[in-house]
């Protein structure tokens, strides 16, 4: 469905059934136009609502993965779908070189919100990471005598521009030669931080939560002490919440729960509820583009950026945060039950963001049963599960989840038993 075709009132039968029809036929053609550069499992959706989401044979499904988390209001939320179709009557695209009303309420909103400066907005994380990097090399040249290497940890992953992906370190296939400067060091290590900054660093760039490494946080010591050696240092410190904030977890910047302020903050995924919206945040002397250091064509258009405004309007509403880490809390306490049944590993995470590690190398097999049961969700490493529902999502969508993931955990534990004895036979 593409945003011309939003509606304000429920779809009728035969618009579904049209829907259908061309997602079937886009489905029979995927395998011979499509590039294979991503994994895709079998269904083909063509309507979503809320925390469900139904494919072309109208079979409805439980998605608490909802695109990586980007999905923060969950599918096609009415006041998403309202401001896009409002603002796509009126402005869409003034092009990057003018002003829109719609890029500078959601700019004046951020920054206030978040406590930056200055904003600059993108299309992805990946392109608001890259720029975090070239903002920080611009600042090295301006303030640090040209020094221009950025320090990050390991297992990090910070989107796949060649600057992002060589600040990471979870990619089987970085396109080599890589891009210089850049080093990693082991996560939740401060003497190993410590000893890796040198005259020509000048930034340390991390995730607060590691989510693509199975959901790992930082620990508050590690990241006060990593604030307090980039001060104490004189380097800039790079939070990457493309995807922590928003929201995600239980506030609006996961820096808040840490007490910790960065002096570059990566935004994404969340963002636009769905849309491609990012933005890079800056405080301070770290506000150091020039025109025409960045740039694009689609950055801050007027569509996006009422998307972008929609999502965080209704984040800082009310006692919607808090709702948020109650939720969360909620959910916590149904895996660690499911977990202790399954006798699964650790549960790690906050608010909505949490990855349950396994006692094997069963995701894979875990989210394709699931995928049986109605229930979509990922798996960001071979050993560990990653739930990232909708903000909003209710009790009542969690305990159903909760039911279908053990079905799927009996599926795959069933089957490895057979296997087991296929073996010993």
């Amino acid at each position: 469905m593409n945003l011309f075709s939003l509606r304000r009132t429920p779809p009728s039968l035969d618009d579904l059934t049209a829907e259908y029809r061309q997602a079937t036929r886009q489905d029979s053609v995927s395998h011979e136009y499509l590039m294979p550069a991503a994994a895709r499992l079998a269904p083909v959706f063509v309507r979503g609502q809320g925390s469900s989401v139904w494919d072309t044979q109208g079979q409805a499904y439980l998605d608490f993965s909802q695109g990586g988390g980007s999905n923060s209001l969950g599918h096609s939320p009415g006041v998403l779908a309202r401001a896009l179709s409002d603002q796509a009557y009126g402005l869409i695209n003034a092009g990057p070189g003018f002003h829109n009303q719609g890029q500078l309420n959601l700019a004046q909103r951020l920054c206030e919100s978040t406590g930056c400066d200055q904003v600059h907005f993108f299309n992805s994380g990946s392109e608001a990471c890259d720029a975090a990097i070239k903002l920080a090399r611009k600042w090295g040249q301006l303030h640090r005598a040209g020094a221009s290497r950025i320090i990050s940890v390991s297992n990090a992953c910070h989107g796949s521009g060649f600057g992002a992906m060589a600040a990471s370190d979870a990619f089987d296939n970085r396109f080599e030669p890589q891009l210089p400067g850049f080093s990693q060091v082991p996560f939740n290590d401060l003497s190993a931080l410590h000893a890796a900054v040198d005259a020509k660093t000048v930034a340390i760039m991390l995730e607060p939560i590691q989510s693509a490494a199975g959901v790992i946080p930082a620990t508050g010591h590690y990241l006060k002490g990593v604030e307090r050696l980039c001060r104490e240092l004189g380097i800039l410190l790079i939070l990457d919440e493309v995807q922590t904030g928003m929201g995600r977890c239980g506030t609006l910047l996961v820096e808040q729960q840490y007490g910790v302020k960065a002096d570059i903050i990566t935004l994404g995924k969340g963002l636009g509820g769905g849309v491609p919206l990012a933005a890079l945040l800056a405080r301070g002397k770290a506000c150091c583009f020039a025109p025409g250091e960045v740039g694009g064509s689609h950055h801050g258009n007027a569509m996006m950026c009422s998307a972008g405004l929609a999502v965080l309007e209704t984040l800082l509403a009310g006692d919607f945060l808090a709702q948020v880490r109650e939720t969360g809390q909620y959910l916590r306490d149904g895996l660690t039950r499911l977990a202790q049944r399954y006798a699964e590993g650790e549960l790690r995470g906050t608010g909505l963001l949490w990855g349950l590690s396994l006692g094997d190398e069963s995701a894979d097999a875990l989210v394709k049963a699931a995928l049986q049961e109605g229930l979509l969700l990922d798996a960001p490493k071979a050993d560990c599960l990653r739930f990232s529902p909708a903000l909003n999502v209710s009790k009542g969508d969690i305990d159903e989840m909760l039911l279908r993931l053990a079905r799927a955990f009996s599926r795959v534990r069933t089957a490895q038993v057979q296997c087991r004895k296929g073996i010993a036979v």
